[in-house]
């Protein structure tokens, strides 16, 4: 079974030093509506556009994934 995409982003929680990918991981952990479960490119992004006020910019989640 594949890992979902939160699953992988949260390898990125505290790193030293924090980064972008780190401030997504973090805030990712902390939003309750995240879809934890999804390997889709298409759902994490448009969930992030219509809802992830933390993100500052889209190509973070693109770097990440």
């Amino acid at each position: 079974m594949r890992k979902s995409f939160y699953h992988f982003l949260m390898k990125y929680r505290h790193p030293k030093p924090p980064d972008e990918i780190s401030h997504f991981a973090n805030a990712a952990f902390h939003d309750h509506g995240f879809p934890k479960t999804s390997e889709d490119y298409e759902e994490i992004s448009l969930y992030l556009e219509l809802n992830a006020d933390y993100m500052k910019s889209m190509a973070v989640f693109d770097e990440a994934w």
